[in-house]
């Protein structure tokens, strides 16, 4: 049945919206039992359980031995939606490089519904953090709390900014995470003004990244690359500028060539 929206927004249908809940919930818990994931949503197991056997037999969800779990049919809706972005297609090789070059991970990051999604990493030789590197890929970021977050953020409108932040907050991950509109805003001009984002130690104490926004032709930001790692390995002043080079350097490659691939595309369809 429809959910009671009020006449300014769309309608939409609460049983739709329950399925996606109960879909993230098995996420979250790493598949579930109808007891557990009633539980866990204040629903009944009645209810729970028929919403399970409609997603078992769209092929969403399948039963395990402990329980429900999401179904490798996901791969297929995840990997058609990447290899859709020109962003992954042609930065990947670009983000292998510099995760190559300095040792570390190198992220591929785009702005949806106001978060962060990492829609490409890369493992260095020297990287550390795998588990955390690993759930962070699962997860929706807080775009004011990483390098390439911050590096898209700058590059929004305003009043998008002013809107993703009365919608998500500005949670704090560290002590030296921004939790202040106003200064958030005064590191978004900064950005705008050096080509670059900082996270210092504002995710995880004892790391820092380096981001670069990654731009379309008429100025609106794209997405965003970033390298990430110990702050030991940023080292002295000479350090972290070859790296906040590599990164600039890196980022505007991907927005060439993306641009580029786009133009060309336009071209084409002109001609036909």
């Amino acid at each position: 049945m429809p959910t009671n929206d009020t006449p300014s927004e769309p309608r939409t249908l609460t049983t739709v919206l329950k399925a996606v809940d109960i879909m993230r919930a098995l996420m979250r818990l790493d598949g579930a039992g109808v007891t557990e994931l009633a539980d866990h949503r204040g629903e009944s197991k009645s209810t729970t359980y028929t919403y399970l056997k409609s997603l078992e037999k769209g092929g969403l969800v399948t039963k395990a031995d402990t329980g429900y779990r999401l179904s490798y049919e996901m791969l297929i809706f995840g990997e058609y939606v990447r290899n859709q972005s020109l962003l992954y297609t042609i930065g990947r090789s670009e983000i292998d490089s510099v995760a190559a070059e300095t040792g570390q991970y190198a992220h591929l990051v785009v702005e949806e519904n106001g978060r962060g999604h990492n829609l490409y990493k890369s493992k260095g030789e020297q990287a550390v953090g795998d588990d955390y590197q690993l759930a962070k890929f699962q997860q929706r970021d807080y775009l004011h709390i990483t390098a390439s977050g911050k590096a898209i953020l700058a590059y929004l409108p305003r009043e998008r900014v002013e809107e993703i932040v009365d919608h998500h907050g500005l949670p704090a991950r560290t002590e030296r995470t921004i939790t202040r509109r106003e200064r958030l805003f005064e590191e978004l001009a900064e950005v705008r003004e050096q080509g670059y984002s900082q996270n210092d130690e504002e995710e995880i104490e004892g790391f820092q990244a380096i981001g670069a926004p990654i731009r379309s032709r008429d100025g609106s930001v794209l997405g965003s690359m970033s390298v990430s790692g110990p702050k030991s390995m940023f080292g002295d002043e000479s350090q972290y500028r070859e790296i906040i080079d590599l990164v600039i350097r890196t980022a505007n490659i991907i927005e060439v060539n993306v641009n580029m691939s786009r133009r060309s595309s336009e071209i084409l369809d002109d001609e036909q």
